[in-house]
């Protein structure tokens, strides 16, 4: 049973960065695409970035040039880096891992989650 766990968020000013992390139990980053979503309080959750055991990324347009999504596989760790945060981008993070998608992050369905970490963007 892969079991992921978020860390790094926190409350920060309007044009700050954080860098979330994500480290799973197992060696699922060589098999399995990996994605960052978010749910703002009151809202549907939704895909930030995602990447693919080969590397691609793919990115919600709103955080395109402003975060980056990456992962360690020596420390079975994913990353976001946030910077240039708005206060649109509070929400809870959660990560995500798909293994069910030949190495591609195909989407939500079947995806192991981890328990999220809270960012709160002030203005």
């Amino acid at each position: 049973q892969v079991q992921l766990a978020e860390s790094g968020g926190a409350s920060v000013q309007a044009g700050g960065s954080l860098k979330l992390s994500c480290t799973a139990s197992g060696y699922i980053f060589t098999c399995c695409g990996m994605a960052w979503y978010r749910v703002p309080l009151g809202k549907e959750r939704v895909l930030v970035a995602s990447i693919d055991s080969d590397g691609t990324t793919w990115y919600l347009n709103s955080v395109k040039g402003r975060f980056t999504i990456s992962q360690d596989n020596a420390k079975n760790t994913l990353y976001l880096q946030m910077s240039s945060l708005k206060t649109e981008d509070t929400a809870k993070y959660y990560c995500a891992a798909d293994p069910y998608g030949g190495g591609e992050y195909s989407g939500p369905h079947n995806n192991y989650w981890g328990h999220g970490t809270e960012v709160t963007v002030s203005s």
